[in-house]
């Protein structure tokens, strides 16, 4: 796109201007040139405000974005000087008059490039810090929700009726169920001040309620994990694959001729996928909370530009969420 408007600017005035005509073609080549780096730095700032998002690539993004517009400032200056050149005068240029024009095309463009490179950088922070408070805002909303669901008097009763069950049937068993119903409390704790946390660790926790759920729900809710050991380095917002567990045993009827299935796995377009069969509950039974997916979304999109997906069939519910590389700026 920018070559061609760049050709038919040369177009038009080598049809409206004799060659002689120095200091209107030298008016248009620079006219050219700053509508090019205009249009070309406006597509470099969105490539890389979806591929290298300032938050999670602070300091690669700093760099390859100024290399980017450097070599691309160069490459205009070049192309537009050797484009003129060739159908203004009567043969290319010299290697002295490169030269010149590169020196003189940095002296000129790259201090409007460093403006407005400036100016993307302080919008994008000021973008930041809004961003910011209103995650915080999102994180201690999910912090209160998750701890009302898990501190909810139906949670607490159901989980110390197993607990008062075991005691008499199983001694050893309820020792063991008493120490991870503990744990689960403790990694909530833990991590309810943290932003992201690995999916190792996220999955950790996850095998600890799952320990709780199959107890409660005698081994009705099958639990299948296939995560490579690259995609447990990666990073989520804490309680995501927990939250959307506990999403598909909140909507669905779980019993011995109805189990509930839940898999987990990582997909090669660096995506976690969790997905559970469907038996919904009738409508008397559901409860009415159902911000859980709006606030995993919220979560996300304050950390990358990469949705949340959520799809439905007749069989499934699958929600695929991002996996997340924070650089340490």
């Amino acid at each position: 796109m920018a070559i061609l408007i760049l050709i038919i600017l040369a177009v038009f005035l080598s049809r409206n201007q004799n060659q002689e005509d120095t200091q209107f073609i030298t008016i248009g080549l620079f006219l050219s040139i700053a509508l090019l780096l205009w249009i070309g730095n406006v597509q470099i700032t969105r490539f890389f405000d979806h591929q290298f998002p300032w938050l999670s690539y602070g300091r690669r993004r700093f760099f390859f974005h100024l290399v980017a517009g450097i070599l691309y400032t160069l490459f205009v200056i070049n192309g537009s000087y050797q484009l003129f050149k060739v159908l203004f005068t009567s043969g290319p240029p010299t290697t002295e008059q490169v030269i010149v024009a590169n020196v003189y095309g940095l002296v000129l463009f790259i201090p409007t490039f460093s403006i407005y490179f400036s100016l993307q950088f302080l919008r994008h922070w000021q973008e930041t810090q809004m961003e910011a408070e209103r995650f915080q805002k999102e994180s201690i909303r999910s912090e209160l929700n998750s701890l009302k669901n898990h501190l909810d008097p139906h949670f607490l009763f159901n989980n110390l009726n197993i607990l008062s069950s075991l005691i008499d049937k199983d001694p050893a068993a309820s020792q063991n169920f008493l120490e991870r119903f503990a744990s689960f409390y403790r990694k909530i704790l833990h991590t309810k001040s943290e932003e992201l946390i690995t999916v190792e660790e996220e999955l950790d926790f996850v095998a600890t309620y799952m320990y709780l759920i199959n107890t409660r729900f005698e081994n009705n809710i099958t639990y299948q994990l296939q995560i490579s050991s690259e995609a447990k380095s990666r990073m989520i917002p804490p309680l995501t694959l927990q939250m959307l567990i506990e999403n598909a045993i909140k909507h669905n009827l779980i019993t011995e001729t109805k189990p509930l299935h839940i898999e987990i796995c990582d997909r090669e377009d660096d995506y976690v996928q969790v997905s559970n069969t469907i038996c919904e509950k009738p409508e008397s039974l559901r409860e009415k909370s159902g911000s859980g997916l709006d606030n995993i979304q919220s979560r996300f999109k304050y950390f990358t530009t990469d949705p949340v997906l959520i799809e439905r069939n007749e069989d499934r519910f699958i929600v695929n969420v991002p996996l997340l590389t924070i650089e340490i700026i």
